[in-house]
């Protein structure tokens, strides 16, 4: 059925994917976007297109993501037929790098179990040094095995925002920029949503995403959802432009097709601090340089830090409000592997044209209500 507005709070790769999905679909969408003001995840996300050892506990997560893997060229293809702008998505598969045999031994069990417990949908194979090295010249003597999966790609992750935005202008959809949505009220004569700014600014809509990151744990709550978020910083180093030698993403160094090495990233739990710090850039650059020697001579040009939402096992909350019927809220960690899904999948059914993804309970923010449940995460 179509409805009136739709609007997705947070203009970010998960609310822009999302937005886009329901633009496309024919619906009027309103994007409220906190501008550069917001701490983009997307500065600090390392471009991965990843499947490869996702689900470890959540076998639903892993199949998930390989959905999201599979159906990325499509949005690929569309957002640079519809806008011109290359996302950089590149699929040849990847690699995972080990520096000790306890870890690739782990990496073996862990990526097998996640395989049997899909139906073998995710298929995967441990390399020798010998045998990596014929996919990935150069590579250290520090490397004592690997993973690869064929699944497994990386993209842009700034051009990628780009297209969506684009994306959403071509199709009509208005994007507000420079908004703190501070507060949500739903009128229940009308059941129309009002989405009231810092600065006293309101619109009316009848059906609302709240897909505004790290913002989602102030703004859930006022719709009767649960989304308790935290925070993870990840640090980058950046190239400059060097001969192509990588033809591959790895979890550890990639080469974007302009040529600079990505090198990242780390996990830390810093607040909302969103800074670098020399103890990681060393960490990072030390690293990539025991992956790939040659990286010594090569010179950095940036290092930067951002903040990435996080819940507290790790996997997205994708959940509509039962008190506030309209209401959605849309959280995850991977911005980038899952925009093909969030655009082509989860935009339908928030937007009230599709039902509810089969097995979506898995991803309710309900599983945190639990006062006796203990969680943990792999990031």
């Amino acid at each position: 059925m179509s409805i009136a507005q739709l609007t997705v709070v947070g203009g970010g790769l998960v609310g822009a994917a999302i937005a886009y999905g329901a633009a496309r679909s024919g619906i009027s969408v309103r994007v409220l976007d906190q501008g550069d003001a917001a701490f983009r995840a997307s500065r600090g996300n390392f471009g991965l297109v990843w499947v490869s050892s996702k689900g470890n506990k959540m076998p639903r997560y892993a199949r998930w993501s390989r959905e999201a893997v599979t159906i990325w060229p499509e949005l690929h293809k569309e957002l640079l037929e519809l806008t011109g702008v290359d996302t950089g998505l590149h699929q040849p598969g990847g690699f995972w790098l080990g520096f000790s045999e306890q870890d690739v031994e782990a990496r073996a069990d862990l990526l097998k179990r996640i395989n049997c417990e899909v139906g073998g949908e995710i298929p995967f194979k441990m390399m020798e040094p010998s045998e990596l090295k014929q996919f990935l010249p150069g590579l250290g003597s520090a490397v004592v095995g690997g993973s690869f999966c064929a699944l497994d790609g990386h993209a842009n992750p700034l051009m990628l925002l780009r297209a969506l935005h684009a994306g959403l202008k071509e199709k009509g959809a208005e994007t507000i920029s420079g908004v703190d949505v501070t507060e949500i009220r739903r009128d229940p004569d009308t059941t129309q949503f009002q989405i009231i700014g810092r600065d006293g600014q309101r619109w009316k809509s009848d059906r609302l995403v709240l897909a505004a990151g790290l913002g989602n744990a102030n703004l859930a709550p006022q719709v009767g959802l649960e989304v308790p978020i935290t925070t993870t910083r990840g640090q980058i180093l950046i190239t400059e432009r060097l001969k192509p030698f990588l033809d591959f993403p790895t979890n550890k160094v990639r080469q974007t097709r302009e040529g600079s090495v990505q090198i990242g990233s780390t996990s830390e739990d810093v607040g909302f601090n969103d800074g670098t710090t020399t103890d990681k850039i060393e960490w990072l650059a030390r690293r990539a340089v025991a992956t790939f020697p040659a990286l010594a001579n090569a010179r950095l040009v940036r290092a930067w830090g951002a903040l990435r939402p996080l819940t507290a096992d790790g996997y997205p909350v994708y959940q509509g409000s039962t008190s506030c019927p309209g209401a959605f809220v849309a959280t995850c960690h991977s911005g980038v592997t899952l925009a093909a899904i969030h655009a082509f999948v989860l935009a339908p059914w928030m937007a009230g044209l599709t039902c509810a993804p089969p097995d979506i309970e898995c991803f309710l923010g309900d599983r945190f209500r639990d006062p006796n449940a203990s969680f943990s995460h792999d990031h």
